[in-house]
């Protein structure tokens, strides 16, 4: 079969690789569309996988076209969205609720091969089927949503709150559109990009901006989300938190990443930093969600390209243009 391979730190092909094949609690499935994520990135910049090459995709759906001989629960033919989450079950983490911080954590895309191919294995109990008004090619924005939704989970919103999102990227959307199903009086938003604003403004955020100077809030905000990893983004962020308020990490910053805080505003004004990693309890819960139509795919998928496209697709993702990009086996 056809798939995109990262063989090594800075090097994306599109190959033939063999066929998978199902184990006994497994499904292949015939990928419709893989989204690209910033974690796509790390990949290819020689961070989170532990070994190269890889086929990556963890954002995916498709139909059902082979199953295990153990598997009951979906029948070819069948059309779903894959949670990429692969967890031991055992671990000290694991048994206490915290599957997402397993210590032998893996995921499909990331440790083993994902969704940028025609065909991708997975777990049958990753799998969650789609109802007849989802279309497949739009159901790979799962995986993300329910990456928002676990942002939430931490969050622990309350009604009537004031939310600032650094970054309108694909998450920061999302998360804007949470915000908004979640009560909140008002959701703010900062990004560099004025295109990316363009599409917060078409979604009904209340005020956008290229920076939070010109928002004109002194008090700052009850929520600031940072769904961009970006160093200044965050260090700003840090600083716009209102009393008694919350800081969420949910962008995925470089290694690297370094930023200052102030222990004493800390301590003194209550302000909680948080982080948010991934799927947890909420793969299911997004797929309910996008079923009620939380998101408009059309607004939120850019650019649909084919397979064989997929270094130019990362190319693209890099350079900040666009918003979702899936490729299409």
């Amino acid at each position: 079969m056809k798939a995109a391979v990262i063989e090594s730190v800075g090097k994306a092909v599109v190959a033939e690789v063999p066929d998978p094949t199902p184990g006994p609690r497994e499904v292949v499935v015939e990928v419709a569309a893989c989204g690209l994520c910033g974690t796509d990135l790390h990949i290819l910049q020689g961070e989170f996988a532990p070994k190269l090459p890889i086929v990556p995709g963890h954002e995916f759906a498709g139909t059902v076209v082979g199953v295990g001989l153990q598997v009951t629960e979906v029948a070819v033919g069948d059309r779903v969205a894959v949670d990429p989450s692969l967890y031991c079950y055992e671990c000290r983490q694991c048994r206490n609720g915290h599957n997402n911080m397993c210590e032998r954590w893996a995921a499909i895309g990331v440790t083993t091969a994902g969704g940028a191919a025609q065909y991708a294995v997975a777990p049958v109990a990753n799998c969650v089927k789609l109802p007849e008004h989802v279309r497949t090619q739009d159901a790979a924005l799962i995986e993300p949503l329910s990456c928002a939704v676990r942002g939430y989970d931490v969050l622990n919103s309350r009604l009537a709150t004031n939310v600032l999102i650094y970054g309108s990227g694909t998450m920061g959307l999302m998360m804007l559109e949470l915000a908004k199903r979640t009560g909140a009086a008002r959701v703010d938003m900062v990004d560099i990009n004025p295109q990316r604003l363009a599409t917060a403004q078409q979604l009904g955020v209340s005020g956008s901006a290229t920076s939070a100077d010109e928002l004109d809030r002194p008090q700052g905000w009850d929520l600031v989300i940072d769904a961009t990893g970006n160093a200044a983004a965050i260090q700003d962020g840090l600083e716009r938190v209102a009393k008694a308020g919350t800081f969420l990490q949910f962008g995925v910053a470089d290694y690297a990443t370094r930023v200052s805080i102030d222990p004493y505003r800390i301590y003194n004004q209550e302000i909680t930093i948080t982080g948010s990693m991934a799927v947890l309890h909420s793969f299911e819960r997004a797929a309910d969600l996008f079923a009620t139509g939380v998101l408009d795919p059309d607004v939120f998928i850019s650019d649909r390209l084919p397979l064989d496209q997929y270094p130019q697709a990362l190319e693209q993702f890099a350079s900040g243009v666009g918003r979702k990009i899936v490729v299409t086996p």
